[in-house]
């Protein structure tokens, strides 16, 4: 017996699925978004695997050097500081780079110290402080530039980025005292990084700005809303 046709087999499926309530449209849908968080799924993994390569060897030497993960880590943020002074004098390719550098120290410290065995909660507790204090050195060499320039609505600008950046840190850490964690949102320390790097190499610092002072008070306002449905639904199961 002959098939029936590809175009006619094709109907006949939709006709069927839609009688019996399937949405063919949304079924696709959802399709293409499992494929492409698969894709997503497949670059991160290779870029964090290519970056783990890269930086084995680097923390292994700095291991056998015998570096405390202290030095390293304030090292990162001495080299911050010189990138907030090329940032403020409007050398942004330069400071760029040296963010690059810095991030690289960042990236590191915390790996020598578990290789070394290190880890202390002191350590922790130093390279969450320097590190804040990193991020608001780069934003103040920002506002220096953009004060020398008069260019008073940038200024305020870099003030929203400050407050959103430090917002992230202080809402995760207030709320993992009331609930076991709070590490929802999309742009963490390192996206910021990132942003503030490609704003530096290819001249683009407004829109990265702008990208940063949004999505950074998203991030805040989702963490609010994260740790009151859990505190709602803790109280909820003790009542």
């Amino acid at each position: 017996m002959q098939g029936k046709p590809p175009r006619e087999a094709e109907d006949n499926r939709s006709l069927a699925m839609a009688t019996q309530g399937v949405n063919l449209e949304a079924e696709s849908r959802v399709s293409r978004l499992a494929q492409l968080r698969k894709q997503v799924r497949s670059g991160t993994a290779l870029i964090g695997a290519a970056a783990q390569f890269l930086l084995d060897p680097i923390v292994r030497a700095l291991s056998l050097a015998r570096i405390h993960p202290n030095a390293l880590t304030t090292l990162g943020f001495a080299l911050n500081i010189v990138a907030a002074v090329l940032f403020g004098k409007g050398s942004f390719f330069a400071a760029g780079l040296v963010v690059l550098a810095a991030g690289l120290f960042d990236m590191v410290d915390g790996r020598v110290a578990r290789l070394t065995h290190r880890e202390t909660p002191f350590g922790a507790f130093f390279d969450s402080v320097i590190d804040r204090y990193s991020d608001m050195a780069l934003y103040m060499g920002l506002l220096v530039y953009y004060a020398r320039g008069e260019r008073f609505f940038y200024v305020v600008l870099v003030a929203l980025v400050m407050a959103g950046s430090v917002m992230i840190s202080y809402t995760r850490a207030r709320a993992e005292s009331l609930i076991p964690t709070c590490k929802v949102g999309f742009l963490e320390r390192p996206e910021r990084i990132v942003l503030i790097v490609i704003g530096g190499l290819w001249d683009r610092m407004a829109p990265v700005l702008w990208i940063i002072a949004v999505l950074s008070n998203i991030t805040v306002v989702h963490r609010i809303h994260y740790t009151w449905r859990h505190t709602r639904k803790d109280m909820e199961s003790a009542a």
